[in-house]
């Protein structure tokens, strides 16, 4: 492997010295969202493998390259799993890639989204440079903690090589619950049980239907049965995993998929469309032909943002616009990880 990373490292360089644009190619599952410019490609399928991984110390390092399933498989193996549940959109995602994207499922309101899960990371940045962030335990404090930093980063501030990873042990039991209710009805329901001690997992409402799941021990989840009520859908499993992949009715409108990240108190935002919410009401997905500037301006009202994740351009996805201060921020750190502006271009500042 160490060939494959000399590989990359100079052709990094090498573009950082003619100021020719590369782009960072994995599985390319993500690139009906989002996908770079550049003539030259830094494939990263063959920076594979795993470089550590401790069961009893719930700590997984890998490279990049490494394709979801495979790490899915070997941690099943150990009764473990990746806590934020992330889609993999396609049979070749890899962890660099969703990563880099900053994708979580349906278990992230429960148990924290895939930055949380970041302990350190390794990089090539738009220099070529080696570096490395964080470290391979959990309770690192060493530093600026610039490894949660290259996570919803897409690539623009360095090409990631190697990641640790906290990891879970799998639920012993679950179960899925659902009810009949109107999407006023299930917001509240969402809510008043977010603040209740159960052990929610999952939550989506469509179509006048609201599904939750509940993960842990026997014995508490049977309690919370009890406590909530509902009717129990052995479907649940595959349920949550078409909505962890956007299978579910819906998903495949003609329509721009909208996701509005939002308070989960925040009441029905009235667009025709709604496609499904998840993450306790903070996350709703509407297929709308609404002017991006009345559903940003709607996210905002409802204290989040929108953007637009799929029906867009992908070269150049369109995201809630940045304030200035933030804008001169993102800049200033792209600056120093990227000063020629090489990596994938058009998904940054």
């Amino acid at each position: 492997m160490n060939a494959i990373f000399q590989s990359l490292q100079d052709q990094i360089r090498s573009a950082h010295a003619l100021q020719l644009p590369l782009r960072i190619g994995g599985g390319g599952s993500k690139h009906f969202w989002v996908r770079p410019q550049g003539s030259q490609v830094l494939d990263m399928r063959l920076y594979t493998g795993v470089v550590d991984y401790q069961p009893s110390e719930l700590v997984l390092t890998v490279r990049a390259g490494t394709s979801l399933s495979d790490i899915e498989h070997l941690l099943d193996q150990q009764g473990q799993m990746l806590g934020f549940e992330p889609p993999h959109f396609g049979p070749d995602a890899t962890i660099g890639g969703t990563l880099a994207c900053g994708l979580s499922g349906p278990r992230r309101a429960s148990v924290g989204s895939a930055r949380d899960f970041v302990l350190g990371v390794r990089i090539l940045d738009g220099l070529g440079r080696d570096l490395s962030f964080g470290g391979r335990v959990i309770k690192n404090v060493a530093g600026f903690d610039v490894s949660r930093l290259m996570v919803g980063a897409w690539g623009t501030l360095g090409a990631l090589m190697e990641v640790s990873l906290k990891v879970l042990p799998k639920p012993p039991f679950e179960t899925t619950l659902e009810w009949a209710m109107t999407e006023l009805e299930a917001l509240e329901s969402m809510n008043q049980w977010a603040g209740q001690p159960l052990p929610l997992s999952a939550t989506s409402y469509q179509n006048g239907r609201l599904r939750v799941r509940l993960s842990g021990a026997e014995v508490a989840v049977r309690a919370a049965m009890c406590h909530l009520g509902g009717e129990v859908i052995p479907e649940g499993p595959a349920w949550w995993l078409q909505v962890r992949e956007q299978r579910a009715a819906g998903f495949s409108a003609q329509r721009p998929l909208w996701r509005l990240s939002v308070r989960s108190n925040a009441p029905p935002l009235g667009f025709s469309g709604a496609v499904l919410t998840e993450w306790g009401g903070s996350l709703r997905w509407i297929a709308s032909d609404h002017a991006p500037a009345q559903l940003q301006r709607a996210a905002q009202e409802a204290g989040g943002h929108a953007l637009l994740f799929r029906g867009g351009d992908p070269f150049r996805p369109l995201g809630h616009p940045l304030d200035p201060v933030l804008m001169n921020i993102n800049k200033n750190i792209k600056q120093v990880f990227d000063p020629n502006n090489i990596l994938n271009q058009g998904l940054g500042v």
